[in-house]
C-alpha cells in the first residue's frame, strides 16, 4: 500500500447521513471552500468494487472502489460562487463553496488564537466580531470539520490566519477557506516528513560538513555529566519549591534543564517529520491555492542542518506531497520586529519599534543562524515569498496580529494574484567601491528610495582591511546609496541594520517598506523577482 495514503486512510470517516459503505475523507464536510480553477480531488473509502457516483453543479464523474477499498474522482476546474450542494450517491452535503483554500502552519505565532491577542489588538478585536458568510475556517485537531467563520468560531482560531483571511476575501470577493495545523514551541524539524528529510541531498551535505568538526562522543559526555547534576538539584529544589508555595512565598530559582544533544543530521529530542504526519499529511491532496508559515523561533531541532536549508526541503517536500506543481508559499519573517514603520499611525504598523537615535556604541551583531540575513535567503526557493515584519512590532509573541496578517494579505494580492504594489522594502543587489566610497545597488526600490523621521540616513557601518567598522555616512543618489566615511579611506565592507534589533536605521522606499539588513562582506542578497 501506499505508505503517503496511510495518514488520510486513518482519517477517513463517514460524512454527515452517508451509507455505511461510501465514506469521505473528514476534509469533505458541509461549510467547505473548494479550491477554484483547478481539478479538484474528493476521495474516500467504500466496499471493494463499489460504484461511486459524485455530482457537483452541472458535473457527474463516477468510479469504483478498487481492491483495498480506496476511490478518488477529479472534478473539472470550478468558477468560484456557491454555496452549492455536493452529491455522493443519493446522499447530500450542503453548503459548499468554491473560492481560494490556504493553509497556515507552523509554531506558536500561527498557532495561538484570537481571544489570546484580541486584549491589544483592536482591529483584530473588532474584526472578531463580525460574520464572514464567504469565510470558512478548519482548524486541525479533534472533531474537525468546516466552520462558517462567525464570532463563535473565529474566537479560538488562529488570530494570524484569520488576520490574513478576512482581508483577503473582501479584496478578492471570492469565498475563501483557513486549514490551520500548527503547534506552539515546535522546530521545522518536524513539520517535513521523514523521508522528505531523508532524501534531501542538501540537509545530508549540511549534517555531514558539521559533522567534520562536531565531536559528538565529547559532547554526549558533556550533557550526561550535566544532566546528572540536574536531575540532583532538581530532587532538592521540588520540596523547597513545595514548601514555599504552601506558605504563600515564591518558590526559589529552579535548575536549569541542559540543552540536549544529537549526532550530526539526527533529532534532538523529537522525531523528524511527527507533525507533519498528524497535522499536514491529513491536509494533503486537498486542492489548495497556497500555504502561509509561521516559525523559526525553534529553529529546526536537527544538529548541523541549519534553517534556510531545512526550509527548502520542507517546501520542495510539501509541493511533490500535493502534486500540485510549485504553489505559492509565504513564510513570515523572522526575527520579529526591529526596526520602526514608516507611519507609525497606520494600524498594520502602529506596534512598531519607535524610531530611535543611532548609537553612538556599534550594535552588536545577531545570531547567525537566527537573523534578518539568514531568514531572506529562504525567498530564493521558487515562488515563495516573504512577508516584511521587521517594521510590525517586535517580540516572541508579537501583539499585533492584525498588521502580521493584513501584511501577508498584502503580499499575496501582489505576489500571487497580480496586483500592482511593491511587496518589499529595498533589497540589497550589490556593490561597487569607488576610491573612498562604495555604491549600494538595490532592488524593490519600488517608487524610489526615501529617508524618514531624521533629516540625514542612519544605520550603516564601513570598514576598511582591519574589518574595523565605524558608523558611515550614507546619501542617496537615485536607487542607490552611496557610503564612506572619513576615517576609512580604502573600504572594503558595508553593513546595514547590523543587529537583532535596529531602530535606528531608518531607509525605505517610498512605498512605506523598509529596507532589509544586508552585509557585504559576506554578501546575503536574495535572488528575488522584481
Amino acid at each position: 500500500m501506499n505508505r503517503l495514503f496511510l495518514p488520510t486512510l486513518a482519517l477517513l470517516a463517514s460524512a454527515s447521513g452517508l451509507s455505511a459503505e461510501i465514506k469521505l475523507s473528514k476534509l469533505f464536510t458541509p461549510h467547505m471552500v473548494l479550491q477554484r480553477e483547478m481539478a479538484v480531488p474528493i476521495w474516500g473509502t467504500a466496499s471493494p468494487g463499489e460504484k461511486v457516483v459524485v455530482k457537483f453543479r452541472n458535473q457527474e464523474k463516477t468510479t469504483q472502489a478498487d481492491a483495498a477499498g480506496k476511490w478518488s474522482v477529479k472534478l473539472d476546474a470550478l468558477k468560484p460562487g456557491g454555496p452549492d450542494v455536493l452529491m455522493i450517491g443519493e446522499k447530500k452535503i450542503d453548503d459548499v463553496l468554491v473560492g481560494d483554500v490556504w493553509v497556515g502552519s507552523g509554531q506558536s505565532n500561527m498557532e495561538m488564537p484570537v481571544t489570546r491577542y484580541s486584549a491589544d489588538d483592536a482591529v483584530l478585536a473588532e474584526a472578531a466580531k463580525q460574520t464572514y458568510p464567504k469565510l470558512r475556517l478548519m482548524k486541525k485537531g479533534p472533531g474537525d470539520v468546516w466552520q462558517e467563520a462567525t464570532p463563535e468560531t473565529i474566537a479560538p482560531f488562529s488570530a494570524l490566519l484569520f488576520s490574513f483571511g478576512h482581508p483577503l476575501q473582501k479584496e478578492l470577493d471570492v469565498p475563501v477557506g483557513l486549514m490551520v495545523g500548527a503547534v506552539g514551541g515546535t522546530p521545522s524539524g518536524f513539520w517535513l516528513s521523514e523521508e522528505m528529510y531523508r532524501s534531501d541531498a542538501e540537509c545530508a551535505a549540511a549534517a555531514k560538513k558539521f559533522a567534520e568538526t562536531y565531536d559528538y562522543p565529547a559532547e554526549k559526555a558533556k550533557y550526561d555529566e550535566l544532566k546528572t547534576k540536574y536531575d540532583a538539584e532538581l530532587a532538592v529544589w521540588k520540596p523547597l519549591a513545595e514548601a514555599a508555595k504552601k506558605e504563600g512565598k515564591q518558590p526559589p530559582p529552579g535548575p536549569k534543564n541542559p540543552q540536549a544533544v544529537s549526532p550530526a543530521g539526527e533529532p534532538i529530542n523529537g522525531k523528524v517529520g511527527n507533525l507533519f504526519e498528524s497535522f499536514i499529511r491529513p491536509y494533503v491532496g486537498y486542492g489548495i491555492k497556497g500555504v502561509l508559515w509561521d516559525q523559526g523561533e525553534s529553529r529546526t531541532a536537527i544538529t548541523g542542518v541549519d534553517q534556510v536549508t531545512l526550509m527548502k526541503a520542507l517546501i520542495k517536500g510539501w509541493r511533490k506531497d500535493w502534486g500540485q506543481g510549485d504553489f505559492p508559499f509565504l513564510y513570515v519573517q523572522k526575527p520579529s520586529g526591529g526596526s520602526p514603520a514608516w507611519d507609525p499611525t497606520n494600524p498594520v504598523t502602529a506596534k512598531a519599534n519607535a524610531f530611535a537615535p543611532q548609537p553612538r556604541s556599534l550594535p552588536f551583531p545577531p545570531d547567525p543562524t537566527y537573523s534578518y540575513e539568514a531568514h531572506l535567503k529562504i525567498m530564493n526557493n521558487p515562488n515563495t515569498f516573504m512577508v516584511t515584519s521587521t517594521d510590525l512590532g517586535p517580540g516572541v509573541h508579537p501583539v499585533n496580529k492584525s498588521g502580521y496578517g493584513a501584511r501577508g494579505a498584502q503580499i499575496a494580492m501582489a505576489a500571487v494574484y497580480g496586483k500592482k504594489q511593491e511587496i518589499y522594502g529595498p533589497l540589497y543587489a550589490g556593490h561597487e567601491v569607488q576610491g573612498n566610497k562604495v555604491r549600494i545597488r538595490y532592488t524593490h526600490v519600488g517608487k524610489g528610495l526615501a529617508v524618514k523621521h531624521a533629516p540625514q540616513l542612519q544605520g550603516f557601518l564601513i570598514a576598511g582591511e582591519d574589518k574595523k567598522f565605524v558608523w558611515a555616512d550614507a546619501v542617496i543618489e537615485g536607487n542607490e546609496v552611496v557610503v564612506s566615511s572619513p576615517t576609512v579611506p580604502a573600504p572594503k565592507a558595508v553593513r546595514y541594520a547590523w543587529s537583532y534589533q535596529f531602530p535606528w536605521a531608518n531607509l525605505f522606499n517610498l512605498d512605506g517598506l523598509p529596507a532589509q539588513p544586508f552585509r557585504t562582506d559576506e554578501p546575503a542578497a536574495p535572488e528575488t523577482k522584481d
